[in-house]
């Protein structure tokens, strides 16, 4: 009787796909409030907080951090609602980093 050596499969590990979280301007939302937001909930100092918020402002929108998908959506989900709950329309979306 001959016995067969068993092989063990190799396991194919792969990086989580990265979403980009970003931060869509707005006309009503004010900048400092912004500004606080991304410090708040993206752990950003003051300048790079301001910078990020000066080009949402000037281009649009602003990829603010690249993160796993799940963590990039509770990120834009909380600092979102941050606006919401002051009346403001701020907007943070998600998309596939490619």
């Amino acid at each position: 009787m001959t016995t067969i050596p068993r092989v063990k499969p190799e396991l194919k590990v792969e990086r989580p796909k990265l979403h980009k979280v970003l931060l869509v301007n707005d006309d009503f939302t004010p900048r400092a409030f912004v500004v606080t937001v991304l410090r708040a909930e993206f752990r950003m100092g003051d300048g790079q907080a301001q910078r990020v918020m000066m080009t949402a402002h000037q281009r649009g929108v602003c990829v603010v951090a690249v993160l796993t998908r799940e963590l990039a959506e509770e990120k834009a989900t909380a600092a979102t609602e941050m606006g919401r709950k002051q009346g403001y329309p701020l907007l943070f979306t998600t998309e596939p980093e490619e």
